[in-house]
């Protein structure tokens, strides 16, 4: 897949506000400050399309990307974000479960794990969201120019067996934001899933 054309289209707080024009979409998440935002940018080949920011939880909505006008990118807000209350991360958690359970054009689920770091339970606690949706997901383990070459490889061994450990085998790319490294593959993926170019 190559990306000709890529813009905002709208944020929504709830599932009233999603697009209702049929394009497939395909949606990134994670925790919160996992890299999702930076990732898309990446991806489009563009600086600062998806809003980031240094402070976790900048995306505090369901934000639609419309790329080359055949399907949407989808940027969810992070879960497990702890300096907002307690409440705003239960609404967060709802909107994004019922996204992931409900969405009849949601085709392909990327789930963002820190490389860095084994997988953590709000990690976990997204994977069950998915489980049983039959939507397929590819892991990318964000944040991989970060470590070595040997630290990547056992970062990938680590999340792995951590899914394993609850059942679940997917595929799983390394990446880098900064780099560049898994756009191809994130991009192949989406082409060959949704048949789009």
């Amino acid at each position: 897949m190559q990306i000709h054309s890529a813009q905002f289209v709208k944020g929504a707080v709830s599932p009233r506000g999603f697009p209702n024009d049929g394009p497939p979409e395909v949606a990134f998440a994670g925790r919160s400050n996992v890299g999702k935002s930076s990732l898309i940018n990446m991806v489009l080949g563009r600086k600062s399309l998806a809003r980031t920011s240094r402070r976790p939880g900048k995306t505090q909505e369901i934000n639609f990307y419309r790329v080359n006008d055949v399907v949407y990118f989808v940027d969810l807000p992070g879960l497990g974000y702890a300096k907002v209350s307690k409440r705003e991360r239960e609404a967060w958690r709802r909107l994004i479960a019922s996204y992931l359970d409900k969405r009849p054009t949601l085709q392909l689920l990327f789930h963002l794990i820190d490389s860095r770091h084994r997988p953590m339970a709000v990690d976990l606690e997204l994977a069950e969201m998915y489980r049983g949706s039959g939507v397929p997901v590819i892991v990318l383990a964000t944040k991989a120019d970060k470590l070595s070459g040997n630290r990547r490889a056992a970062a990938h061994r680590t999340v792995r067996d951590a899914l394993a450990e609850i059942g679940l085998e997917l595929p799983i790319v390394m990446t880098s934001a900064n780099t560049g490294r898994g756009r191809e593959e994130i991009l192949e993926w989406i082409g060959g899933l949704l048949e789009v170019n």
